[in-house]
Formats: structure tokens, C-alpha cells, sequence
């Protein structure tokens, strides 16, 4: 279980690895959106690799998104809470 941000970032570069985004993509995420958010970022795309074609590109498209100022991690988690929550506790 991962119980510090320290712990989440390090899981994120095994995640990273993992999904096969380049240490470069990684890289650049922390820098725009911060290591933690970069993290978290990670922790989302795995959750929803099975969606995904390319996890890299999907971040390097986040990171690009955060630079423009057109994305938060905010309303992803929340999509992700709700996709995760049994049908009959989502409101309409």
C-alpha cells in the first residue's frame, strides 16, 4: 500500500516504466505539472490503461494540455471515482 507521496512517486516510475512511457514523456510531466501531480497523473493512466492506446502519448498530450492551461487533475479523478462506483450510488 502506498501511504506517502514519496511512495507514490517512486510506484509512478515503476508504473512508468511498466506501460512503456519513455523516462523523457515522465520527465517533461513532472516538470509542467509537478512530481506529485505527475504521479498522480500515472496512477490514472494505469487505471485506465485498458482505454488507452498509448499511455506515453496520452501523457505527453496531458503535459501539453497543462502547459495551455486546459487540464487538472481535478475532473479526471473525479471521472475515474465515478467509473469506479457501483451503478445505483452514481447521481444522474
Amino acid at each position: 500500500s502506498i501511504t506517502h507521496w514519496r511512495e507514490l512517486m517512486t510506484a509512478a516510475v515503476v508504473v512508468r516504466s511498466m506501460l512503456g512511457v519513455s523516462p523523457s514523456a515522465y520527465q517533461h510531466a513532472c516538470e509542467v505539472m509537478g512530481p506529485e501531480n505527475a504521479a498522480v497523473a500515472m496512477a490514472c493512466v494505469l487505471e485506465r490503461v485498458g482505454h488507452i492506446n498509448s499511455p506515453g502519448g496520452y501523457l505527453r498530450d496531458l503535459t501539453r494540455r497543462t502547459e495551455r492551461g486546459e487540464f487538472t487533475l481535478g475532473p479526471m479523478l473525479m471521472a475515474l471515482l465515478r467509473s469506479n462506483m457501483p451503478s445505483e450510488h452514481r447521481s444522474a
